[in-house]
């Protein structure tokens, strides 16, 4: 049976090395911090402007409400991301070495 030597991954096993690796974790991690209350004091603009054109109060406690909740679903949704960008990392190194194994 012949061998076949595995395809190359065209966008590279490790992606980012060294200290622009390290940096673009970081950066990664700063917006995933910072997305939260700035949707929450976005919400809160939204929601007093909304107000004070309708002359109520409640609309600004609605507004960061829904401002935390959005900022919430996307900054699980980074978390899954790097999560599985982590994991699919993990993999192929672990698959790169078993492949000059065999």
């Amino acid at each position: 049976m012949p061998y076949h030597p595995p395809i190359p991954d065209p966008k590279g096993r490790n992606g980012p090395q060294g200290m622009f690796g390290a940096l673009v974790q970081a950066e990664k991690l700063t917006q995933i911090a910072l997305i939260l209350p700035c949707a929450a004091f976005i919400g809160w603009l939204g929601g007093d402007w909304f107000g004070r054109r309708m002359h109520q109060a409640w609309p600004a406690a609605l507004g960061i409400i829904l401002g935390a909740a959005a900022g919430l679903v996307y900054v699980i949704r980074m978390a899954l991301q790097a999560m599985n960008e982590t994991t699919v990392e993990d993999d192929s190194s672990e698959k790169g070495s078993g492949d000059k194994n065999r």
